[in-house]
């Protein structure tokens, strides 16, 4: 199997373009060509990681970090970023890496941490904005079912928990070809009405490619006329962030209990307590400062995330429960998701869990 075949897999899980745009996504290392002889799944990749990975015979790992965040100028094994990269690439080890890519997923890293926690009734916290297009195009009203079910097969028309989703209207087309066209209906220089159904398709903009190869391939007319609307609509099935419903209500001290235990986390750095219980409860791995507002607005008793600074605390005001249980610790378990997709996808193949501990932060 190539490189390039296990990316297409991943990406048809969590496409790039679902990433933030500030990381650094896809393959870092290696060669789309290259025959995979196996995979390793890490939350980050480290030289130990390389050495576990030759050890394996695994040419390939997933990571769910970016072991290169922002460019690198030197390659002189001074940081243990370039010692990782030049001894990835001087062993022809290939490194893909999901980060946000997964973060937006809505059962990526988030659904996994409300997973752990038994929670219900989940939905994003954050819908990401900016990932959805509209297409508009004209066709006979003959040709019209053809078009939109091709159109719906290469993944337009999807919305939520819906699919094959689009709006007609019938009406009636003009056109007239000069001397070189080769017009479907009609002849050059001579004008033609023809019954038309005008087509409205919602598409994920990272397909826009595929749905304009599909339109122009499907579509019976020489000239298609289409339009392409970008879309200020959020998507509900992407986006940073979850929250849900706690099997039962708990008291705060308890539930701090059950997040420790649920989270295998050692400390918990958390806001003062409300003396209410806890039974919505809002997650967003790792950095989540930025969600305490949308957790607030979307009416969470408690926020589990990581990485608040002292302030941040503060943004509480007596609201909500702030609990920040540790970076690695909220991301912990993404590696096994990660494990879990690519085990069902590819069955036959040989895929391997790090049994290394990459976590760097230590509590005395």
């Amino acid at each position: 199997m190539t490189l390039q075949k296990i990316i297409a897999v991943l990406e048809a899980w969590a496409p790039q373009a679902y990433a933030e745009d500030f990381d650094n996504v896809g393959l870092l290392t290696g060669d789309p060509n290259w025959d995979c002889t196996g995979i390793l799944i890490t939350l980050d990749t480290l030289e130990v990681v390389i050495d576990e990975a030759i050890a394996k015979k695994c040419n390939c790992i997933v990571s769910f970090h970016p072991i290169i965040f922002s460019g690198l100028k030197k390659f002189t094994g001074r940081t243990y970023v370039e010692r990782t990269v030049t001894k990835a690439i001087e062993n022809r080890i290939a490194i893909y890496a999901m980060h946000t890519a997964l973060d937006n997923h809505s059962q990526g890293v988030n659904f996994q941490i409300g997973k752990q926690l038994g929670l219900s009734h989940t939905q994003l916290l954050i819908p990401k904005k900016n990932t959805l297009q509209k297409l508009t195009t004209y066709v006979p009203s003959e040709n019209a079912k053809a078009l939109l079910a091709a159109l719906h097969d290469a993944g337009a028309g999807a919305i939520g928990k819906y699919e094959q989703c689009s709006f007609s209207v019938l009406g009636k087309g003009t056109f007239k070809g000069n001397s070189d066209s080769t017009p479907t209906i009609g002849m050059p220089l001579q004008k033609e009405t023809v019954e038309e159904q005008q087509l409205h398709v919602i598409f994920p903009k990272h397909l826009e490619s595929k749905i304009l190869k599909t339109l122009f391939a499907v579509h019976p007319y020489e000239e298609v006329a289409y339009e392409i609307t970008a879309l200020e609509n959020k998507r509900q099935d992407v986006g940073m962030g979850a929250i849900g419903k706690l099997p039962q209500p708990m008291e705060e001290k308890d539930f701090l209990a059950f997040v420790k235990k649920n989270m295998n986390t050692s400390t918990i750095r958390h806001s003062p307590l409300m003396g209410r219980k806890i039974e919505s409860v809002a997650v967003l791995g790792v950095s989540g400062s930025f969600a305490i507002d949308a957790a607030l607005a979307q009416g969470a008793d408690a926020f589990i995330t990581a990485d608040l600074k002292y302030h941040q605390f503060f943004q509480a005001e007596n609201k909500i429960l702030l609990a920040d249980i540790g970076h690695f610790e909220s991301e912990q378990f993404t590696k096994n998701l990660m494990y879990e997709y690519l085990i069902e996808k590819l069955p036959n193949f040989a895929i391997a869990l790090t049994e290394t501990d990459t976590n760097p932060v230590n509590y005395f």
